[in-house]
């Protein structure tokens, strides 16, 4: 039984969803993962993690669109700290994952055809964004 971590930094460019796909698939090659379980974290609360498709660039945008109609930016919050986009992304965070676990069966990533990993940045503007990898297993 092995233990791996790794972490991951992305410079996001506003609310979008980024994958990570690649950048997790290209780390379990290189650490030989065979099997066991990932678990992938996000460190921030106004980003997130999803797995969704990544075959149709309408899933994503009708995902980002979606929510923010369920979080509006001109909401009675009492939250604006940072701007009129942080409580309406604490809220969407809330309402996705802060982690992710995956098995990895015979070196292979257990997602679908058409899944991919992504991070879901909330918020308007550039931010530096930590996900760490964590990998348990032979």
């Amino acid at each position: 039984m092995h233990q791996f971590t790794k972490e991951i930094r992305l410079k996001t460019k506003g609310i979008d969803l980024y994958e990570i796909t690649e950048k997790v698939l290209n780390w379990i090659e290189e650490i030989n993962a065979n099997t066991g379980l990932l678990n992938i974290s996000i460190l921030h609360t106004s980003a997130s993690l999803l797995i969704q498709e990544n075959a149709d660039p309408n899933v994503l945008k009708d995902l980002k669109s979606y929510f923010l109609k369920i979080a509006p930016l001109k909401g009675n919050y009492f939250h604006s700290t940072e701007g009129k986009d942080d409580m309406p992304a604490h809220i969407k965070t809330a309402l996705t994952n802060t982690n992710l676990t995956l098995s990895i069966l015979n070196k292979n990533l257990s997602i679908g055809n058409w899944q991919g990993i992504f991070l879901f940045e909330h918020r308007f503007y550039e931010r530096n964004r930590l996900c760490v990898l964590h990998y348990i297993g032979s």
